[in-house]
C-alpha cells in the first residue's frame, strides 16, 4: 500500500491581491513548482486540490481535484483527496498547502505512520498532515453535520498525533502576504548561499 500526496491550492490569496497562490513567484518560479521539487522525491502519486479551470495546471501533468462539498473550507479538498487516494490504492494521504515551499525533504518519513500532523515551535500546522484513507467516511459525516468544519477538530476526530520539527526557521511558513514573500525570498537566498559556501 502506498502513500499519496495532495497539494491544497484552493486559497484565494486575498492578502496578496487576489492572485492564484499556486502561481505566486518566488525567485522567478511559482510556489507550486518549489513545493513539487521537495514533495516529488518523497512520493510518486501527487494530486492538486483546486476549484475553477483545471487547465491552468496542465503544465504540471497532475490530477486536479475539485471540491465535492461546497462551503466546507480546506477539509472539502482533503475529502476529495482521500477519495482519489483510495481510488489508486493508497493507504494514507499527505496534505500540504501550496504556499509552504520549504517543507522538509523527509516530511513523509517523519509523519509516518498516519494519522499525524506537523508542529513547529509549539504551533500546529493543521493542513500539513498525514491522513488515513480509511478516515474518509468519518470525515464526510463530519462535513455534512452542522458545524464550523475546523481542521483541528477533524484531526482530533481521527486521533492525529503531533510531530515536532526543529530548525532555525519554520519549515511550514505560509506565504499569505507580500511581507511573507519577502521573508521567504530572504530565506531562499540564505539557503542558496549555504549550498555555495558549505
Amino acid at each position: 500500500m502506498t502513500t499519496a500526496a495532495l497539494i491544497l491550492a484552493g486559497g484565494q490569496g486575498k492578502r496578496l491581491g487576489g492572485v492564484d497562490k499556486a502561481f505566486v513567484a518566488l525567485e522567478g518560479r511559482p510556489l507550486l513548482e518549489h513545493l513539487l521539487e521537495r514533495l516529488g522525491p518523497q512520493m510518486p502519486d501527487i494530486a492538486i486540490s483546486a476549484n475553477g479551470e483545471p487547465g491552468r495546471f496542465a503544465a504540471f501533468g497532475l490530477p486536479v481535484l475539485p471540491d465535492r462539498l461546497a462551503g466546507k473550507g480546506p477539509l472539502a479538498g482533503v475529502a476529495a483527496g482521500l477519495g482519489w487516494a483510495a481510488s489508486i490504492g493508497a493507504a494514507a494521504m499527505l496534505s500540504v498547502p501550496v504556499d509552504t515551499p520549504f517543507i522538509p525533504e523527509d516530511l513523509l518519513a517523519c509523519l509516518t505512520p498516519a494519522p499525524s500532523v506537523a508542529m513547529y515551535a509549539g504551533r500546529q500546522h493543521h493542513l500539513v498532515a498525514l491522513w488515513p484513507v480509511a478516515f474518509l467516511p468519518a470525515l464526510e459525516r463530519f462535513l455534512v453535520a452542522p458545524g464550523a468544519y475546523k481542521v483541528r477538530d477533524a484531526l482530533a476526530l481521527c486521533g492525529a498525533r503531533q510531530v515536532g520539527f526543529g530548525g532555525e526557521r519554520d519549515p511550514f511558513l505560509n506565504i499569505n502576504t507580500k511581507e511573507d514573500l519577502e521573508v521567504s525570498t530572504s530565506f531562499f537566498e540564505k539557503k542558496e548561499a549555504k549550498k555555495l559556501f558549505y
